[in-house]
């Protein structure tokens, strides 16, 4: 009987190694691609739900751009997202830039921005430093507040069957609108009322604009907050005017008669 020649044996152990690697590897790419076929199915899936989900949120949060207003250095044009009655978020899609306006507008439009939300109207300080842009940033800014107000304005009557019909505290629920009534200006400056309605009530009454500067500021500061309180008391504008701001009370109750017009009381 022959021995096998040492040589032989590490030749063969060698050949059946190199294909053991050689039938893993070749299985190795078959599973990979599976595996992150796998994987990606679900990313995409994700995505895919986020991306409706952010469109859903887009439409829900009413978002209104203003027009247009031309000042001495450029266009200025404000977009604005409502939710809940509430301005959430403001900016300016459009402002004066070249030169000097780069500067103005990075100093004035991020204040101008923080502003609106912290006081829900266009009732807002001018940027010293930057006047035009600040004028016409409140121009746009009121445009589309007026947009928003006509959009919830002409989405009432699908809200007035349910009101009628379910005659419940639900049904007032549901047909709460907010109504901004027009300017009424006054010897000591503008003055314009903003309402809430439900259920046939004033829930809310607020003044966006009102006669500010000197000795307005003492004045509006005295009687809005009464005038609001009474105007939801007798749910009309047949309220009393307050002593020492006569002129301001007269140009609230005008304006707040013209939101109730619109909004059918």
């Amino acid at each position: 009987m022959r021995k096998s020649h040492p040589v032989r044996r590490v030749v063969l152990a060698t050949a059946a190694t190199v294909s053991g690697v050689v039938l893993i590897l070749s299985l190795k790419p078959s599973s990979d691609p599976a595996s992150a076929q796998a994987g990606g199915i679900p990313q995409q899936t994700a995505a895919a739900q986020e991306s409706a989900q952010g469109g859903t949120g887009a439409a829900a949060g009413g978002t209104v751009t203003g027009d247009v207003v031309q000042t001495q250095y450029g266009p200025v044009q404000v977009r604005i997202t409502v939710s809940g009655n509430q301005i959430t978020k403001s900016e300016a899609v459009q402002a004066p830039k070249g030169g000097e306006s780069d500067a103005k507008t990075a100093l004035s439009v991020p204040k101008l921005n923080q502003a609106v939300v912290t006081k829900q109207s266009p009732q807002i300080d001018s940027v010293s430093g930057a006047t035009y842009t600040s004028e016409g940033y409140k121009k746009s800014l009121q445009s589309a507040i007026d947009k928003a107000n006509e959009a919830a304005s002409q989405a009432q009557p699908s809200a007035q069957p349910s009101q009628t019909a379910g005659g419940g505290g639900g049904g007032g629920a549901a047909a709460a609108k907010t109504v901004t009534g027009a300017v009424s200006q006054t010897q000591y400056g503008p003055v314009q009322v903003r309402i809430t309605v439900a259920g046939g009530k004033i829930t809310k009454a607020e003044a966006v604009q009102a006669p500010k500067g000197g000795t307005s500021d003492q004045k509006t500061a005295l009687s809005v907050p009464k005038l609001n309180q009474e105007a939801v008391a007798a749910g009309s504008a047949d309220i009393d005017s307050v002593s020492g701001a006569t002129y301001t009370s007269e140009g609230y109750k005008k304006s707040l008669q013209s939101a109730l017009d619109q909004a059918g009381g």
